[in-house]
């Protein structure tokens, strides 16, 4: 787990980074709004693309290659951003970016989905998804922070100096998961025989219920309505996610009046802060159906409500409520990922699994395309000095996700009979043929 967690960290840092670097390359390189917004998402474009063959070779590979092999790659790319001249270096970079991440959120997922139970799987999602506040609350300023160092140290611009050691971060993490991420319990040397045969004989049960309870093989999981249903769900998640975490930085600078730099990459940690106690606490107590549901749908609206909020205080010269709203915003959408994620893994197994959740997450993540390019339309069409408008289309679309997640209450799936039970050892009498 602590190796995936930082896989994820430099991950989400490699990807959002760019945020603190919007000023810098607008002015140094000429770098359009446009050209921004459109290198912003078009990252999702590649990721999109090559998601599902890269989980299917991970299922081929095993993680512990592939999921190195992904992190040195992007890692390098990430560092190449360094070296940005135009408007077209920065789009081609941001897409390659995407090509070479690929695989990386939906391998752990599902490489967590063949670890751990479902009744415990949304605390490991949880501690997984802890790689976002913490890439955020410690990547916020240290990405500030370098950036001040390179201009005041080093020869070169400070966005550069960001953007090569962030990227040289990835490789080293690629390198050190062939040393410490193992594929599968029969590998893993902390367990004894008799703790390898129980972990097994555990996930043997849970699969043989979602093998009769969900789709099988490949084509069959991408056509799969309740694997579209959960994408759209994804898809108004990552809108929210996105638009807010790409444009944090600048956000929270025009609430503070104030330019991108080591005070407002401090400030912009505290939604971070905040997050991760409520993605780890809620994830960890959310380990019943009704929980999850429940959970899940409060999380969704308050996503939206507080976001529409933060564009209120904007819009009002209202800093503190700003970055309050913002705060609770950041909270609510990491606190439903985990949750989220709990349902497709409920019923996919197998190359099901490795296909589906790569579906999921690769028109799910589409959201990170739209997002951007829709906040930028809509405040060139409704132009405000907050960007208040922009800030408001994010939100909607969270009540969407909260009314379908809520509708999950007319789903059947016999997936609920193993949540619901107390022990592992229940798994049993849900099984096909008890």
């Amino acid at each position: 787990m602590p190796m995936l967690v930082i896989l994820y960290f430099v991950a989400f840092l490699d990807r959002t980074n760019v945020g603190f670097a919007e000023d810098a390359l607008q002015m140094d390189r000429g770098i359009s709004a446009g050209a921004f917004a459109l290198g912003a998402g078009i990252f999702f474009i590649g990721y999109a693309i090559f998601e599902i063959p890269s989980n299917l070779l991970l299922k081929k590979f095993g993680a512990r290659f592939w999921l190195a092999r992904i992190a040195i790659t992007w890692g390098l790319v990430a560092s190449a951003f360094a070296f940005v001249t135009d408007d077209t270096s920065f789009i081609v970079l941001r897409f390659l970016l995407g090509v070479t991440e690929a695989g990386l959120f939906p391998g752990v997922i599902l490489f967590l989905s063949e670890w751990f139970p479902n009744k415990h799987r949304v605390q490991m999602f949880a501690i997984f998804y802890l790689a976002q506040p913490f890439s955020q609350m410690l990547g916020a300023p240290l990405s500030g922070g370098l950036i001040s160092f390179g201009e005041q140290v080093t020869p070169w611009a400070g966005w550069q100096v960001m953007f090569f050691v962030e990227g040289m971060m990835a490789v080293a993490a690629g390198i050190a998961a062939i040393f410490f991420l193992i594929n599968g319990p029969q590998d893993a040397k902390w367990l004894n025989q008799e703790e390898k045969d129980a972990l097994i004989d555990v996930m043997a049960k849970e699969d043989s219920v979602r093998e009769s309870d969900g789709p099988s093989g490949i084509w069959r999981a991408m056509g799969n309505w309740k694997v579209w249903y959960f994408t759209i769900i994804y898809f108004c998640l990552q809108i929210a996610v996105y638009g807010t975490t790409f444009y944090l930085p600048q956000q929270v600078a025009n609430l503070l009046g104030q330019d991108v730099g080591w005070q407002v990459g401090l400030v912009a940690a505290i939604p971070w802060l905040v997050g991760l106690f409520a993605c780890y606490f809620f994830g960890k107590a959310a380990n019943t159906i009704a929980r999850r549901r429940n959970w899940g749908t409060l999380f969704y609206i308050s996503t939206g409500l507080f976001i529409l909020g933060s564009a209120w205080a904007g819009a009002n010269g209202q800093p503190i409520l700003g970055i309050l709203f913002i705060t609770l915003a950041v909270a609510s959408f990491l606190s439903v990922g985990p949750i989220t994620w709990s349902y497709p893994t409920a019923f996919l197994t197998g190359t099901a699994a490795a296909a589906g959740i790569g579906l999921i997450n690769s028109l799910g993540n589409l959201g990170g395309f739209v997002a951007p390019i829709m906040r930028t339309a809509i405040n060139e069409a409704v132009p405000t000095d907050s960007g208040a408008w922009g800030v408001v289309s994010l939100g909607v679309f969270a009540f969407l996700a909260a009314a379908m997640l809520f509708g999950t209450k007319l789903f059947s799936a016999k997936a609920d009979a193993l949540l619901e039970a107390e022990k592992d050892e229940d798994v049993e009498s849900v099984a096909p043929g008890h």
